[in-house]
């Protein structure tokens, strides 16, 4: 894709969604989390109020221009590098897309807003929308999650479930496990009761496979996260690597590989993958004074200084 877009980044692999095309709403770590184990690093913003980021008109034209000059994604993702339901006019956007394409619309949320029913109707024309639940109190909610002042873990837990009787389409929920903070079997069984309360259609289990915003966060060993999945009612998936096909080929530039990495620090090989190229491809580009590299699991990522 164009590099010359501001808003709008890929389409990329997504572990679920196939080849995605994001859209990024909020200022780089704009968020009302500051979760120890975020791939973007410490939330430089941490608020609760929602606003108007970025141009309304000006994210609407690139859209309209992506639709006419490529208009190929399996989905239209709200996604990147902050929590999308922040932005006031989401509402507006979703309605934007719906009216020029059948790509189905996701939404990537942590679910922080979602007691606060006017954004829950903004949300209900989304074709998907992903929530995430990884603590089961208040006090594992603090310590994992830091949200914004003023944001609570009964709000976040009752709003997820009052969107889930209100939401036609596919509810989807994420909990992100962290060896040695919430990934003990009881404490597993005390957030699976919590997620049986929201009734997801589906539930991910992920961890720490990309270098997390604080140095001690841990992943789980794929092979423990495979036997919690059973805990959850749906059965969860580990969904901590990727798992999709390569994405469509074009010219590779080190300024495409920057605006991937600077949302989703990556490997050579995921980079290749989401390039469609070889990773023999990708290599020369990786030595750009720009990005710095971070061990992680025996892989070396990839991401913006």
């Amino acid at each position: 894709m164009n590099s010359s877009y501001k808003y709008l980044f890929g389409p990329v692999p997504s572990r679920r969604l196939g080849r995605s095309l994001g859209i990024d709403v909020t200022p780089f770590k704009t968020c009302s989390f500051d979760c120890v184990f975020c791939q973007c690093g410490c939330t430089t913003k941490l608020i609760s109020e929602r606003g108007e980021f970025v141009p309304f008109e000006e994210v609407c034209a690139e859209l309209e221009r992506w639709l006419r000059e490529d208009g190929k994604a399996d989905c239209i993702t709200f996604a990147g590098s902050g929590e999308p339901t922040l932005y006031s006019r989401l509402g507006e956007l979703i309605d934007f897309i719906k009216a020029r394409t059948a790509i189905p619309v996701i939404v990537l949320s942590n679910g922080t807003l979602l007691h606060r029913p006017a954004v829950r109707g903004e949300l209900l024309q989304a074709d998907i929308v992903k929530v995430s639940l990884s603590a089961w109190d208040e006090a594992s909610f603090q310590k994992i999650n830091r949200p914004a002042l003023g944001l609570m873990f009964e709000n976040l837990l009752a709003g997820e479930c009052a969107f889930r009787k209100e939401f036609p389409g596919e509810l989807w929920l994420e909990v992100f496990l962290i060896e040695g903070i919430n990934a003990d079997p009881e404490q597993v069984r005390k957030i699976a009761a919590a997620v049986a309360g929201v009734r997801p259609d589906k539930i991910h289990l992920n961890t720490a496979v990309r270098p997390p915003a604080e140095a001690g966060v841990q992943p789980v060993a794929k092979e423990k996260l495979e036997t919690l999945c059973g805990l959850f009612s749906p059965r969860a998936e580990v969904i901590a690597t990727f798992s999709v096909a390569a994405g469509s080929a074009g010219e590779l530039g080190i300024e495409k590989v920057m605006d991937l990495v600077r949302r989703h620090p990556a490997t050579a090989a995921q980079l290749a993958q989401s390039f469609g190229v070889e990773t023999a491809a990708i290599l020369p580009l990786l030595d750009d004074p720009r990005l710095q590299t971070e061990a992680r699991g025996g892989e070396t990522y990839y991401k913006c200084r």
